[in-house]
């Protein structure tokens, strides 16, 4: 990947829905190639796929909560069956692996604390591998990108 690709990708972050002579302009070139190019760039699976981005609030959900969970069971199966559980909870919409005293640090969005609560016990309190789950409610936004930081 070049400096163009790179560009390509970034663009793209910024504006997803920009026709392909749009983005030509935007990188400096012409429609074909830069058409080829972004076409290597998907068949690569450097561009995984197109979304729009949908404000949380507008759209009815928004609490943001981050968990941090640790694991009581630390077997394959018991992570498995984690990772099985948490990946069908439509709620979770990030669910990472991390180091420190936490297995894993999940962001969740919901309408309200009432439904957060429902989540916590009906849900995530089942998985059995389950030990704790600490939470912190997110009350503000300072950044949120989509856009990567240029590579060297």
């Amino acid at each position: 990947m070049d400096a163009i690709d790179q560009k390509i990708i970034r663009t793209l972050q910024q504006q997803g829905r920009l026709s392909n002579q749009a983005l030509s302009e935007q990188v400096g070139l012409s429609p074909s190639p830069c058409l080829k190019r972004l076409k290597a760039l998907e068949t690569s699976g450097m561009i995984s796929g197109y979304t729009a981005l949908v404000d949380q609030k507008l759209y009815g959900l928004p609490v943001t909560i981050f968990l941090r969970i640790k694991l009581g069971n630390h077997t394959e199966d018991a992570i498995q069956n984690f990772e099985r559980q948490i990946r069908q909870i439509d709620e979770i919409q990030d669910c990472f692996l991390i180091t420190g005293d936490a297995d894993y640090l999940l962001r969740v969005i919901v309408q309200d604390l009432d439904h957060y609560e429902n989540l916590i016990r009906r849900r995530l309190q089942r998985i059995p591998a389950v030990a704790s789950i600490d939470s912190s409610v997110a009350f503000g936004k300072v950044k949120q990108s989509y856009v990567y930081p240029a590579r060297p």
